[in-house]
Formats: C-alpha cells, structure tokens, sequence
C-alpha cells in the first residue's frame, strides 16, 4: 500500500536513451499534472507502476520542451526492468518509506547491526528502496573495521536469501577468487578452463569493475558473451563443465551488484563488504569448495602480511559459519599479473597463455 493512491497520476511512457548505469531514473516535466498532484520534487524517490510490475527510481525533473507534460521518460535500467509495451502508461506514486532507515542510521552512528537488521536493510536494498545517498551512507559506515565477525556473517546471509540460489546435485562444485587490486590479473579464464577440462564443476560467476580498469566479466566479454540468464547459465555448465559469466545478470546476490555501484565511484571497500560480497555469489552459485587467492604487495588490494591474515581469518569463520569449504592461498603481488590493462588487452594475454 503506497502512502498515496496513484489513481489518475498516470503519464504516457517513453524511452529516454539515457545510460544512468544500474540506475533506474524517470524524467517527468516540472509542469506536468503527476509533478503537481504528488508534490514530486527533483531526486525525489518515487514508485513507477506498469500495469503489474512496478519499480522505485529517482526523479531528473525537465525544464526544457524536448519532453512534453504528458509523457514520462524512462532510462535505460528503468525500461529494460519495466519493459513497456508502445503506448503503454505508467502509475506514479510516493512509495513506503524505506523500513531500513531505522538501521542505517544507527550503523552509521556506529552502532551494530544484528541479523534482523541486515536482512531488512537488504531487502530494501534490492528493492531500490535506498537512494544513492543512503547507499553511500551504509557502504562508508561499513568501511575500515566498522564490521565485525558477527556481523559480516549476517550481511553475506542476508545477500545470499535476497536472490535466487543454484542447486547442482551431489558431488563437490569448485570455485576460485582473486581478492585482486593487481593490473591485469586475468586467472580465472585460464582456471575455469583447466578444471572444466579435468572434469570438474566450476559455474564461475565474476563481477565488473570496482577498483580497476577491467573485471573478469569486462575481459571475458571481450571474448564470449557474460550476461547469460539463470537456464542458460545452467545449459553451459552441464554441456561444457564450467563457465564464466556476470553476476549481476543471473541475479544470484542482486544486493551485490548494487553495492558495487556504490563502491565504484567511492574507490574502495571493507574486509566486511569483500567477504560478504565474495561469498555470498559463491554460495548462490551453488559452489561447496572454494579457493580463495589473496595477493599482498605494496600496491595491490592487501598490502602486508597482517592484513591478509585477518582477512584470510575472516574468510575462514564466515565460509564456516554458512558450511562453505574454503582454502585461502597468498600469491605475489608486487606486480602485475599481465602485460595488457583493459579488457581488450587483458584478454589478449588470456589467449596467449
């Protein structure tokens, strides 16, 4: 039930051609009769509704003519979630206020956080009931050694039970990660390859960038395609043993894909959000034996031998607590792993090797 009954508050949809990235926006002209009635304001938070899909974005108001009063445009993240048929309408209305909010306020005051709380704050997450401010907010909150163990235990089990998760049947289901932060560390094409080729499972799902000039999904599309659905994911593992794709298509721990678009910009991310981020993807995966690598050197992510271990323990306790097999490895980090930096000449050293 939202705060006000969208009745009449109905505009006809358009495509905006706009990339917001991951971000699901609505434009709407400042004298449209929907701007008036509901009070919207720029960067308000509203509910868009089409006929039984719905979805909250963040209002751009337009001053110019390019967009008439009776129209509303949407982004490129708003229409492919919403999927308007031509000359379909959309419903706008105030939406629930976030129930996290509560939350989020007292981690960023530098309280703690039990179970309930990240699983609510989650939801709300994956609902786009945040703006990117309050996301900001809680990605800073939780920077540095602002998560303890209990903690981060919670917040990779609340991402995982907010997407979908992958069943394999019996026998052990392998993965690997690299912890990363080195230039052209491009392994897990190479790996995924070897240990399908012995016969293994190994369904790798792999982010985009965050701290980097390439992710393992940007290099890997380079050569395949990444953003695969949940069937077909499904089909190349049982045809080929393995394969690698982006794990924000597949939706397996959606809360990730949109806390990373956070940390991007931001330029960094907490032993808390790695770990949670890392293995709850691996647990929706379907994965029960991971391996783990963790490159220290003076500029990659972990830096000296202290802080791999306490990331390497950290890892270890919430990869126990969710009944993960996890072995960490510590590599060489004091340079880079490749020649190329970006995706096109980070995959041409893959095909090299």
């Amino acid at each position: 039930m939202t705060v006000s009954d969208p009745g009449s508050s109905s505009l006809l949809l358009r495509r905006a051609g706009i990339d917001t990235y991951q971000q699901p926006v609505v434009f709407m002209h400042r004298d449209c009769a929907v701007c008036r009635a509901e009070g919207f304001a720029a960067l308000t938070r509203i509910e868009v509704r089409v006929g039984d899909r719905s979805l909250v974005a963040t209002l751009n108001v337009v001053v110019d003519d390019w967009l008439p009063t009776h129209e509303a445009a949407l982004s490129e993240a708003a229409w492919n979630r919403l999927r308007p048929q031509p000359g379909e309408r959309a419903r706008f209305a105030h939406p629930e206020p976030a129930r996290s909010a509560g939350a989020l306020r007292r981690k960023v005051f530098g309280g703690r956080l039990d179970d309930d709380d990240y699983r609510t704050l989650i939801e709300d997450v994956v609902g786009d009931r945040l703006s990117e401010l309050e996301l900001a907010a809680f990605v800073t909150a939780c920077a540095g050694d602002r998560l303890d163990g209990g903690e981060t235990i919670s917040l990779t089990r609340a991402m995982l039970e907010a997407g979908e998760r992958l069943d394999w049947g019996a026998g052990p289901v392998l993965d690997k990660h690299c912890v990363g932060g080195l230039p052209g560390n491009r392994t897990t094409p190479i790996v995924v390859a070897i240990v399908a080729a012995l016969g293994h499972r190994i369904p790798k799902t792999s982010s985009r960038a965050i701290t980097s000039p390439a992710g393992t999904a940007d290099t890997m599309e380079v050569m395949a395609p990444v953003a695969l659905d949940l069937p077909t994911m499904r089909r190349v593992v049982e045809h080929e043993g393995g394969c690698i794709v982006w794990g924000g298509k597949v939706r397996l721990s959606p809360a990730d894909d949109v806390l990373i678009r956070v940390e991007r910009p931001l330029d960094f991310d907490s032993d808390g959000q790695l770990v949670a981020s890392v293995l709850s993807k691996k647990l929706a995966a379907g994965s029960s034996h991971v391996l783990i690598d963790i490159p220290i050197g003076a500029t990659a992510k972990v830096r000296s031998d202290g802080a791999a271990d306490a990331l390497a323990q950290r890892l270890q306790a919430t990869a126990e607590a969710l009944e993960l097999r996890l072995r960490v490895h510590r590599s060489d980090g004091r340079q880079p792993v490749g020649v190329g930096i970006g995706p096109v000449l980070e995959a041409r050293d893959v095909l090299q090797v």
